[in-house]
């Protein structure tokens, strides 16, 4: 089965697992920068101080704008910003991007801050951070818009319900895996994200 021909209906629980959660575990790598895609959810912010308190990498980007709230509301990145140096990291480690709107636009409009702060040439590895639910899709942007030659670490936040153990217990992480696992077919179709293996 390919991306494109995913259909939630027609999986079960153990494929939408292998699909989602497979690939998207901590390897325990350190990198070059940690990149939380953007959203106004403490889980990532306190996964991404973890991190970098554990020096798995030395800076930290935040990444959204303020599209989803509403043009009088904090952006996505400053609010973690705020957070993260609520937590113990040093404000001249992060760095932040303020226009992306989705998930598509946090990887292409990365690209540009990365290329500033470090130069894309020299980056070897980027610590990822989303909702567990978020990470499948997260790689599948990178590999579609992200160089070649730059490796992920994946680190999904440490929400109690959600996870690969336990992700369809719970109506709320439930529905929202069945509709990530759409909108990545969906993309896929559209073009947005490139084609391949599914399961």
């Amino acid at each position: 089965m390919r991306l494109s021909e995913m259909n939630t209906d027609r999986l079960s629980i153990e494929e939408l697992t292998t699909f989602m959660f497979d690939d998207t575990s901590d390897d325990g790598k350190s990198g070059d920068c940690i990149l939380i895609f953007g959203a106004k959810t403490i889980h990532r912010v306190e996964k991404a101080a973890r991190l970098y308190h554990n020096k798995r990498a030395p800076a930290i980007l935040v990444t959204g704008s303020a599209a989803r709230w509403g043009e009088n509301e904090t952006p996505e990145a400053i609010w973690m910003r705020n957070h993260l140096i609520d937590l113990g990291v040093r404000e001249e480690h992060i760095l932040l991007e303020l226009e992306a709107a989705n998930t598509t636009e946090n990887v292409l409009a990365s690209l540009m801050v990365l290329q500033r702060a470090f130069g894309l040439h020299t980056l070897k590895r980027l610590l990822i951070v989303s909702s567990p639910f978020h990470m499948k899709r997260c790689l599948l942007t990178l590999k579609t818009y992200m160089p070649d030659w730059i490796d992920y670490t994946l680190c999904a936040d440490d929400r109690k319900v959600g996870q690969r153990s336990n992700w369809w217990t719970d109506p709320i992480e439930k529905a929202r895996v069945l509709k990530e696992v759409n909108s990545i077919s969906n993309y896929v179709k559209k073009g947005i994200i490139k084609d391949g293996p599914a399961i």
